[in-house]
C-alpha cells in the first residue's frame, strides 16, 4: 500500500481528519501483518487481525453519517452517491472473506485479502488526495467542532477512543452542553420539538405512530395509561376510554398477575424487559414490555409493544429488490 501524501501530525489530536488518517494507517498495518502470516499455521492470530480489520465499518459509517451530510450542506453530493456505493462493494468483499474464514475454506484467502487490500488502498487514496483535502477547504472550524458527539456514537477502529476535538474547557467539563449538534438544518424548526436526535412537529409524531405496524401503549409511573397509538391494523383493540385508566383494569383477569409482576420488577430496577409470544386469532403475536427510565435511571413507566410477526417468521434468505407490479 502506498504511503500518505501528507503528515498526520499536521492536524491536532482528535481532529476528525487526523482520526481518519490514523485509521488508514492502522488499516495498512493490519494488512501488512495479514499478508505476512500463514493462516494455516497461525489461524487464531489471523482471525483476530481480520476482526480488527472489520472495524473499518465504523470508519465507513462515520463518513456516511457524519462527514457526508456536512459536504452536502456545501453542495458536494458526489461522495454520498459514489463513495458510499464503493463502501458497499468493499463490505461485500469483507463479508465473503469472513464466511470463508469461518467455514475454514482457506485455499484462496491470501489472494482474497490481497484483493481487498487493493480495494481499500484505492479508497484510501481517494480519501487522502481528494475527499479529506476538499472537506478541509469546505468545512469551517465550527463544523469540525461539532463532529465528536456523533462520531462517538458510531465509534472508531481503535479500542481506545481518540482525544476529543476540540479539547473541552474546564467550564464545559462542569457544565456540559446538552446539544452540541449546531449544524444548520435545511428545514424550519417552527412548531417542532427537539428530541434526543432530530426535530418533529406534533403532526409528524402522530403520523409516525399511526403508521407503525406495532401496537404501542405507554403506562406512566402511576400505573395509568397515558398513550396508545391508533393504527389501522392493531393486534389488540383500544379505545379512548383507556386513557387515564389503571393498567390492572386493562387486561383480562388471567393475565393481571403477570402484568403486576412486571411493574413490580421494573419499579424495583431488577428487570428492564419482558417478552411473550402467543397464538391469537390466527396470528403469531410478539409482546414486549420495556421499562422507561429517565437519565437518572428513575422509573417513569412502561411501554407495551405488540406485533403480528406471522409473516416475519416465514422470511428466509435475502430480498434486495422491489417486487412492485
Amino acid at each position: 500500500m502506498q504511503s500518505q501524501n501528507y503528515e498526520i501530525q499536521e492536524y491536532p489530536d482528535g481532529h476528525p481528519v487526523r482520526v481518519y488518517l490514523e485509521e488508514n494507517q492502522f488499516t495498512k498495518e493490519i494488512f501488512q501483518q495479514l499478508l505476512n502470516l500463514d493462516i494455516q499455521v497461525d489461524f487464531q492470530i489471523y482471525y483476530n487481525l481480520f476482526n480488527q480489520l472489520c472495524e473499518i465499518e465504523k470508519h465507513f459509517a462515520r463518513k456516511e453519517n457524519q462527514l457526508f451530510p456536512y459536504l452536502e450542506k456545501y453542495g458536494w453530493t458526489s461522495p454520498s452517491q459514489n463513495m458510499w456505493a464503493f463502501h458497499d462493494r468493499i463490505r461485500e468483499e469483507i463479508k465473503a472473506i469472513r464466511l470463508n474464514i469461518e467455514d475454514k475454506k482457506l485455499e484462496n484467502i491470501r489472494n482474497e485479502i490481497f484483493n481487498l487490500s487493493k480495494s481499500l488502498d484505492h479508497l484510501m487514496q481517494v480519501e487522502e488526495h481528494k475527499l479529506l483535502p476538499n472537506a478541509m477547504n469546505m468545512l469551517s472550524e465550527d463544523d469540525w467542532k461539532e463532529f465528536y458527539e456523533g462520531d462517538k456514537e458510531i465509534g472508531w477502529m481503535f479500542s481506545t477512543p481518540p482525544k476529543q476535538y476540540p479539547k473541552m474547557t474546564e467550564e464545559e467539563y462542569i457544565h456540559p452542553s446538552q446539544d452540541k449538534k449546531k449544524r444548520e438544518l435545511p428545514f424550519s424548526l417552527d412548531d417542532k420539538t427537539h428530541y434526543d436526535e432530530g426535530y418533529l412537529s406534533p403532526e409528524q409524531v402522530n403520523s409516525i405512530f399511526r403508521i407503525l405496524p406495532i401496537d404501542i401503549t405507554y403506562v406512566d409511573e402511576n400505573d395509568r395509561v397515558v398513550f396508545y397509538n391508533r393504527g389501522d391494523d392493531r393486534v389488540f383493540p383500544r379505545s379512548a376510554g383507556i386513557i387515564g385508566r389503571e393498567v390492572k383494569f386493562c387486561h383480562p383477569p388471567k393475565s393481571v398477575d403477570q402484568v403486576l409482576k412486571i411493574l413490580e420488577e421494573f419499579k424495583a430496577g431488577r428487570q428492564d424487559t419482558a417478552e411473550f409470544w402467543i397464538q391469537f386469532k390466527g396470528q403469531f403475536v410478539h409482546i414486549r414490555y420495556f421499562a422507561v427510565r429517565d437519565e437518572n435511571k428513575v422509573y417513569k413507566g412502561v411501554i407495551e409493544m405488540s406485533q403480528d410477526v406471522t409473516d416475519i417468521k416465514k422470511l428466509e434468505g435475502d430480498k434486495r429488490l422491489l417486487d412492485w407490479a
